[in-house]
């Protein structure tokens, strides 16, 4: 009996020193189980902290990023390197999401090289707004001088509009005052009559003629004295025109064509004479024969000299 307690003892006594040594392995197990546990969130922790300071800088580098690319775009420079910088940026923040794949030096690295790439590019915008002012200031005094020389062109137009106007009524002047001397110095026929000659040299004065007596016709006239008219050659042309408004026109007979009043018209005969200024008398005679016999009815004469009508009549034939 005795012998049975014994052993009975023993082996509680092993049962119970095991459990315990059980009991502490476990103990220590789960105390580093928690060890574990806690240091791998601290470590989390810490990387999400240093994602979001690194996200939180890419942020503010972009921002800054976009101001200077719109900036320079403004004045005129080349935004190629801003761009690509700002396509590598959006590439960085896209990785931030990998936190496997993330190292803050890396990060730190990254943001140092673009912030470095800002400070070398403010650089450059300084000297770009610098050349902007000159340049503005530049176009500035150029449209001011423009602005003084449209305004000097414009007074010298008005000037020149002025003289011109005035240059157009001095010849507008001088050209009635031309006109009035030319005018003053046209000849003037006095005490003109037609005659009538017949085949046997008859002359009838009386204005009124048979046509079977009518072979010839002489036109006289006297020039009246003018002092303001040249004393030199001078053409006459006569005209006589028949009842139907037509210039009797033989060029068998000296007919021919002459300018007057800016067109060409039919004349009778011509004659050139020297002007004298004493009251001489001219003759003109057309001699058309009897071939052709004058219709009867009213006849007009008319003597020109240097453009101007300077004498005229009529008769008639019956």
């Amino acid at each position: 009996m005795e012998g049975n307690y014994q052993n009975k003892l023993l082996g509680w006594k092993a049962s119970t020193a095991l459990l315990a040594v059980t009991t502490g392995i476990l103990g220590y197990l789960l105390l580093e189980s928690k060890g574990l546990t806690k240091q791998q969130q601290d470590t989390i922790s810490q990387q999400t902290q240093e994602v979001s300071s690194a996200k939180i800088s890419l942020d503010s580098i972009g921002s800054q990023l976009d101001a200077k690319i719109a900036e320079t775009k403004s004045l005129g420079g080349r935004v190629e390197e801003l761009e690509a910088l700002k396509k590598q940026l959006e590439a960085d923040k896209k990785s931030l999401n990998e936190l496997n794949t993330f190292t803050k030096q890396q990060y730190e690295n990254k943001i140092a090289g673009y912030i470095s790439f800002l400070t070398t590019k403010e650089i450059e915008l300084t000297h770009l707004r610098k050349e902007n002012t000159l340049l503005a200031e530049k176009n500035r005094t150029f449209a001011s001088q423009n602005t003084n020389l449209t305004n000097e062109n414009l007074t010298l137009r008005l000037q020149q509009q002025v003289l011109n106007d005035s240059l157009d009524a001095l010849s507008r002047r001088n050209t009635d005052l031309s006109d009035k001397v030319n005018r003053a110095a046209a000849l003037q026929a006095e005490n003109l009559r037609v005659f009538a000659i017949s085949d046997k040299g008859k002359e009838r004065s009386n204005q009124h003629y048979k046509a079977t007596k009518v072979s010839k016709l002489k036109v006289s006239f006297t020039l009246a004295p003018n002092d303001i008219a040249q004393q030199n050659t001078k053409t006459l042309f006569l005209r006589i025109i028949d009842p139907d408004g037509a210039v009797l026109f033989d060029t068998n007979a000296g007919s021919g064509k002459f300018d007057i009043f800016g067109k060409s018209s039919n004349y009778t005969v011509k004659r050139a004479i020297f002007f004298q200024n004493n009251r001489q008398g001219v003759e003109m005679l057309y001699n058309r024969g009897n071939s052709t016999p004058y219709r009867t009815g009213h006849y007009k004469v008319e003597v020109y000299a240097e453009g101007f009508k300077i004498g005229e009549s009529s008769f008639s034939i019956k």
